[in-house]
């Protein structure tokens, strides 16, 4: 059962999402034939790191939901390809960080859950053919990782400082190597 703040949580990154597709700020340029990286998936990857799967695999959701209802991309209007790979995000980072207590694997691990899950699914039900998938995942897969890896690990680190109530999906681990009982004052009230 969700608590009152997986919900909110759930909530503000999931309008994080949206916000990010509406008004395009969740493409950032990079200097590939692909010419952008997508970051509408770092809500999710942030999802699952801090609140777990359950709150990952909703914010992925409604990335892929709005993915779907908005795309131009023939694939992506076939629901298995815009929605379940993205509901897999938040779920492979939330396992990821549970692993390796990184958010940056985790980073890695929800990009390439998105990019694998979307291109894999298209290949697999006849959209595109193996050869253009692999040059797809190269130009665009590459730069997501690296965009995702820095933003998530600074995100994720800056709000376990500012927030450490956000952390109890893995409440004695650190966010990237980060000692939580370092953070916190000597009454432990998280503030530094």
């Amino acid at each position: 059962m969700l608590k009152t703040k997986d919900i909110v949580v759930s909530a503000l990154l999931a309008a994080v999402a949206i916000v990010l597709g509406a008004t395009g700020l969740g493409f950032v340029p990079v200097p590939t034939p692909a010419g952008r990286a997508t970051i509408m998936h770092i809500p999710a990857i942030l999802a699952g790191v801090l609140e777990g799967p359950l709150v990952g695999a909703f914010v992925g959701g409604i990335f892929g939901l709005y993915s779907f209802f908005t795309t131009a991309v023939p694939f992506l209007r076939d629901p298995l390809i815009a929605i379940v790979p993205r509901i897999l995000i938040g779920v492979c980072a939330a396992f990821a960080f549970k692993v390796t207590r990184s958010s940056g694997a985790a980073a890695i691990v929800g990009t390439l859950t998105n990019t694998g899950g979307v291109l894999g699914l298209a290949v697999l039900r006849g959209y595109l053919p193996p050869k253009v998938a692999l040059g797809i995942a190269v130009t665009h897969g590459l730069p997501e990782v690296v965009v995702a890896f820095l933003l998530v690990v600074l995100i994720a680190r800056g709000l376990a400082r500012h927030f450490p109530q956000l952390r109890c999906h893995a409440p004695d681990h650190p966010v990237d190597g980060n000692n939580p009982k370092e953070n916190q004052s000597p009454q432990g009230t998280g503030k530094v």
